[in-house]
């Protein structure tokens, strides 16, 4: 919870914090402290290489744009701070409820990306309980300094005149509305068929007989492990708390005593032998064997024959958004009958979509391609060509491109003001 203090406290502890961790600024690392919060300078840098990315900017090779850039991230970070000291001295608090209705909602967006909690599991390689403790906090600062802006500028509007002022002064530097396309898509996820199963289960059972024999389980995990980082020593994890792995895993895993072997275990990666080494209440030290479920080329000509069949229906006269509906494995387009919307085509980011999209004309159906989320094929409903803003054409964008302008203005005052009273401190990046 966010506690009150008093500016004056706040600058206090800051002074402190200066006098204990500034002399030691190299060693941990810290940028910039702003009250009670700190900047680390790896924050920075990881924030100015994901904005570089998005900017196509090389900061090998563009060091003097980087530089610019790592100093107005900088400044983004301490406004940021800034409006988080801010929401303490006026006890502006998020609650617990919607700090955790937050994280469900972005939890669910990568779900939706990936296709399903397992695939989400495998991505990141741990457990939604482990994947909610890493952003709770995030997500935490990140409501607390919405509510701050929130707060401070509900009650800014844009006038009529604003608007038409706006675009007057700004009308010869406005973008250009982006050629659009209107698309959907079928997404067949390539996945293991039952043969590449049968052939993962006939394995696993090999070695599980193998053990029943006898035979040693960490010289067997040395041998078969398709594990790389546990089976050199010899399926061995180390001691791992409850709640780290794979929800299968552990539900049989932590259910084991010391020595006993387990049945076939099932997880998004494969398939398992665990064993108990030792337990010490809410850890355990185990081993595993694991053989992969392999998506073979017969799998994916499987895939493909689908999507060649649902274009010829769809070709045939049925509804493309219906077979969508019926068969795409795009979770968060399925019930919308694969409707991605209306999207500028230069921003598309998968190249190969982007590529397949841009040769169709109006209600043309791609052939198969493929994606790292798995093989599409895409309906292109609707285009529109590149032309130039117009007040009229546009009032509902230009109105919120002058809301927006007016409101950071306002916050970028109010914060300069707010920084007067709190104490700062900059280290050279």
């Amino acid at each position: 919870m966010i506690k009150k203090i008093s500016l004056i406290g706040g600058i206090s502890v800051a002074l402190l914090l200066n006098t204990l961790l500034w002399s030691q600024e190299i060693i941990d690392g810290i940028v910039a402290i702003v009250g009670d919060e700190i900047i680390l300078r790896s924050d920075l840098l990881r924030t100015s290489q994901n904005l570089a990315m998005q900017m196509r900017l090389n900061p090998q090779t563009q060091v003097e744009e980087f530089e610019k850039l790592k100093k107005d991230v900088l400044q983004n970070l301490i406004n940021e701070k800034v409006l988080l000291v801010k929401a303490v001295e006026d006890t502006i608090v998020v609650e617990d409820q919607q700090v955790e209705a937050a994280l469900d909602e972005r939890i669910q967006q990568l779900i939706n990306q990936l296709g399903s909690k397992e695939k989400l599991e495998a991505y990141f390689g741990s457990p939604i309980k482990n994947i909610k403790k890493d952003y709770r906090d995030e997500i935490r600062k990140q409501l607390t300094v919405q509510a701050v802006q929130q707060e401070k500028l509900m009650n800014v509007k844009a006038s009529r005149h604003e608007v038409e002022s706006f675009y007057e002064t700004m009308k010869d530097s406005l973008p250009d509305q982006k050629p659009m396309v209107n698309v959907r898509h079928i997404l067949l996820e390539l996945q293991a068929g039952e043969t590449s199963k049968l052939t993962a289960m006939g394995r696993i059972r090999e070695i599980q007989e193998l053990i029943r024999r006898g035979e040693d389980f960490g010289e067997l995990a040395k041998r078969y492990s398709e594990d790389p980082g546990s089976a050199r020593n010899g399926g061995e994890l180390g001691f791992v708390e409850k709640g780290t792995l794979f929800q299968s895993f552990e539900e049989v895993a932590f259910q084991l005593e010391p020595s006993v072997v387990s049945d076939v275990v099932e997880t998004p990666v494969g398939f398992h032998l665990i064993q108990m080494i030792e337990k010490r209440g809410e850890k355990a030290n185990m081993r595993h064997i694991l053989i992969r479920i392999e998506v073979t080329s017969r799998d994916e000509g499987e895939v493909l024959d689908k999507l060649s069949d649902s274009r010829k229906r769809a070709l045939s006269g049925e509804d493309f958004g219906e077979l969508a509906k019926e068969f795409s494995q795009d979770l968060s387009t399925k019930e919308m009958g694969g409707d991605l919307g209306w999207l500028p085509l230069e921003e598309l980011q998968i190249e190969a979509f982007k590529s397949a999209v841009d040769t169709l004309q109006v209600g043309e159906i791609t052939h198969p391609f493929k994606t790292q989320f798995g093989y599409h094929i895409v309906k292109l409903e609707g285009r529109t060509e590149a032309r130039k803003i117009s007040l009229e054409g546009d009032w509902d964008q230009i109105q919120d491109w002058t809301l927006a302008m007016k409101r950071q203005n306002v916050l970028n005052e109010w914060i300069e003001e707010v920084k007067k009273d709190i104490f700062i401190k900059i280290n050279e990046i």
